[in-house]
């Protein structure tokens, strides 16, 4: 690997660290900003349904930008829009304001939908230079920054830390950090000339194995955002423990996913994608059944890790299979992220509906079901990873 490539991979690396702090930083301190507000379940569910919106709009919108303008603008845009906005959640649950606060979880979102596309199609760029999987540890790169962030917020909770001046504080340490990391980010990637033939993007919705990646993707990114949404408040909620405590669960959720993606590439290059994203399925699957249905704090807790484990590799797996399953491999990764985002928009406001009135753990039958049809389409995620001469010949 050359130098060049190498500080690519490492900016890459900070840059899917940076909405990692943010989302955790904001998601240890639900229960604090919960209490601000006065707000019940449900009007937490539409809080949120703020960040899903704007996690909707930015990634339907972003597969168009990186043809048009390429990766690193928008992941540029991305970038700076988490950190300029992370103080809004803050100042908004100060205030009491919950329209504040959804707007500021709006333009989170945004920054997180846009940049989800760019950043995943410059790292299967990266995989395609150097021939082997690295877009796992590229999103264990986000789980590290959610570990940090998540532990920063169980101590800022536990001390009483004001809301407002934790999320302020998160925004100024993660500037310099993006906009060092953007220099290292090179232009054009993933940039396509318009031609006057059928739009990839319209094609691409036709391949049946794509849409079977997209139900994979579904079924993890339910997972996993189910547990960023709620996990704190299902832990006081509906296991009893005091909103630091709970705080301190969902540190073991991102550290297991932490550990899920940076390990995970050994076992890809053993078992193959088929193989592993269906036994992590199974794994998480089991994990979330004593969530909901064993009344043990220790078990609970102690279930979480496998429900990290268990969604760990699906979401960037399923989209490096999406982006050399074929040509337009930015239509490709655009339409995966798509489906997979669509658990953001309808996931948080549903499950706090239902959870009004089965309560949050019962609501959790749902994110099971779904894990369910993923293990059951992970088939479609095919072997081990291969780099073919036709793959490597395609410029994303």
């Amino acid at each position: 690997m050359d130098r060049a490539t190498s500080r690519r991979r490492l900016a890459l690396f900070a840059l899917f660290l940076i909405p990692g702090l943010a989302l955790s930083s904001w998601v240890t301190r639900t229960p604090d900003i919960r209490d601000l507000l006065g707000a019940s379940t449900a009007e937490m569910g539409f809080v949120l349904f703020g960040l899903s919106a704007g996690s909707m709009i930015g990634i339907l919108s972003s597969g168009k930008l990186v043809t048009r303008f390429g990766t690193r603008p928008v992941s540029g845009a991305a970038s700076l829009t988490i950190v300029a906005c992370t103080p809004i959640v803050g100042l908004g649950a100060a205030l009491s304001q919950s329209l504040l606060v959804a707007a500021g979880l709006f333009l989170l979102g945004l920054g997180f939908g846009c940049g989800e596309v760019a950043m995943n199609v410059d790292g299967a760029d990266v995989e395609r230079i150097i021939g082997r999987p690295v877009l796992p540890m590229m999103h264990g790169s986000f789980s590290l920054g959610t570990v940090i962030g998540a532990v920063l917020g169980v101590v800022l909770t536990a001390v009483k830390f004001p809301v407002v001046w934790h999320l302020a504080g998160m925004a100024v340490v993660t500037l310099p950090l993006a906009l060092i990391a953007l220099r290292f980010v090179p232009s054009g990637t993933g940039r396509e000339e318009r031609t006057t033939g059928k739009a990839p993007g319209l094609a691409v919705w036709r391949d049946r194995r794509l849409l079977l990646i997209g139900v994979v993707v579904l079924g993890m990114a339910l997972t996993e955002g189910a547990a960023n949404d709620w996990l704190p408040l299902i832990m006081v909620d509906g296991h009893g423990l005091d909103p630091a405590l709970s705080s301190g669960v969902y540190v073991g959720f991102v550290a297991a996913m932490t550990v899920g993606r940076f390990t995970g590439t050994f076992f890809l290059r053993r078992f193959g994608r088929a193989v592993v994203i269906c036994a992590s399925a199974v794994l998480g699957a089991a994990g979330l059944l004593v969530v909901i249905a064993v009344d043990s704090q220790v078990a609970a807790a102690v279930a979480v890790l496998l429900w990290g484990l268990g969604c760990a590799l699906g979401f960037p797996v399923a989209l490096s299979a999406a982006g050399d399953s074929g040509a337009s491999p930015t239509a490709r990764v655009s339409l995966v992220a798509t489906v997979g985002y669509l658990a953001f928009l309808v996931g948080p406001p549903s499950l706090g509906l239902l959870g009004q009135h089965v309560g949050l753990r019962g609501a959790m039958l749902v994110v099971l079901a779904f894990l369910v049809f993923a293990a059951l389409a992970a088939p479609a995620l095919g072997g081990r990873q291969q780099h073919s001469t036709q793959a490597a010949e395609v410029r994303i």
